[in-house]
């Protein structure tokens, strides 16, 4: 593999060139410059609730923004008299602190969402400088408010604790990420067993999903699908997405292992970092599923019946259970068979009378 390709991430694409500005000025200015808004008792009180009774630290968070840009602005909003311990931790991160005024239960709860979204749509209209909203809270009282910065053309980030974080929130975010998944949170949870293993559950497979979004993207782009515009739409997909649920520390190492077993091939692209990404050609995992499928046919051909296309993917899956053809990009068994009649590996015919395919090997 080429050695520029190594140790690239995602969005990070050098264009120093423009203006021809020095390299360290036209950085910055592309870099994300990012506003924290902070519902701190939703975070404190989730994280107590959800997480086996956890202490909330914002470092986590800090330090995932900090990969993420450039944090310009950080304010956290509470009546600060229920968390005395917290302030001084917040006030070394240069967490601002805005002071709720005292009230009882849901007015003081109001009072802060109010002032947090006021402040928000003031940034917004303010400071266009600001490229990012980062707005952590589980509350979904707050997402007209993060349809209202999208509509502003702002980029926004959610940050909740996926036990106490409404459904509504997520899906209305540019990315959203789930405090106990954050490098530094070690969770606490005393039901820890069945939450991980709803978790798996809940996880779809990785080269399935690489595959369907590589392939939307091809058929959409018209051109060559880099990195960085993979990841983005994987966000868009499922802005909880990250590689770190399957278990690579960048979404580079997590494409570089794809590559390795023959899924994707990776080449240079316009700019450093962002490598262009396509299916392997002939790779190793499509020719297995292309002779698995030819085997199979010339198996059922020697049965003296028409092999129809109906019923033929479990006829694949009785001799390799985990055979799927989405895995490999494919929208549908129909276009994966056509794909290998193309190739000259079967022949596709349709039989008015059987109302379906016949399939014979090529």
């Amino acid at each position: 593999m080429n050695p520029q390709l190594r140790g690239f991430g995602y969005g990070n694409i050098s264009s120093s060139t423009a203006w021809n500005l020095p390299s360290a000025y036209a950085s910055s200015m592309e870099e994300e410059r990012i506003a924290l808004f902070m519902d701190y008792e939703n975070l404190a009180i989730g994280a107590r609730d959800a997480l086996g009774g956890m202490e909330f630290d914002f470092e986590p968070i800090g330090n995932a923004l900090a990969e993420r840009g450039r944090v310009v602005s950080r304010k956290a909003y509470a009546d600060w008299s229920m968390f005395a311990n917290a302030r001084q931790a917040l006030t070394r991160s240069h967490v601002e602190l805005i002071e709720i005024p005292q009230g009882m239960g849901a007015s003081r709860k109001n009072a802060a969402d109010i002032k947090m979204v006021v402040d928000a749509i003031e940034v917004a209209f303010e400071r266009e400088w600001v490229t990012t909203f980062v707005i952590c809270t589980g509350d979904s009282d707050f997402t007209p408010l993060v349809h209202k910065l999208r509509e502003l053309n702002k980029k926004v980030i959610g940050v909740g604790v996926k036990g106490s974080t409404s459904k509504l929130l997520p899906p209305a975010c540019d990315e959203f990420l789930f405090y106990e998944n954050l490098e530094g949170v070690d969770p606490r949870r005393q039901d820890r067993g069945q939450d991980e293993d709803e978790s798996i559950a809940e996880t779809p497979g990785l080269e399935s999903l690489i595959s369907t979004t590589l392939s939307g993207l091809a058929r959409t782009a018209g051109g060559e699908v880099l990195a960085s515009s993979l990841k983005r739409a994987l966000l868009r997909k499922d802005s909880t997405f990250s590689e770190a649920d399957y278990g690579f520390r960048a979404f580079g190492e997590m494409l570089r292992h794809l590559e390795a077993d023959g899924l994707i091939e990776l080449s240079q692209g316009p700019g450093r970092g962002d490598p262009v990404v396509s299916f392997a050609s002939g790779g190793s995992a499509e020719q297995k599923a292309f002779d698995l499928l030819g085997k199979v046919v010339a198996d059922l051909s020697k049965k003296g019946s028409p092999v129809v296309l109906s019923g033929l993917k479990n006829q694949l899956r009785k001799k390799e259970p985990d055979f799927s053809e989405k895995r490999l990009g494919y929208g549908g068994f129909l276009q994966f068979c056509r794909a290998a009649a193309t190739r000259g590996l079967i022949t596709l015919s349709w039989d008015e009378k059987l109302g379906d395919y016949t399939v014979e090997t090529g």
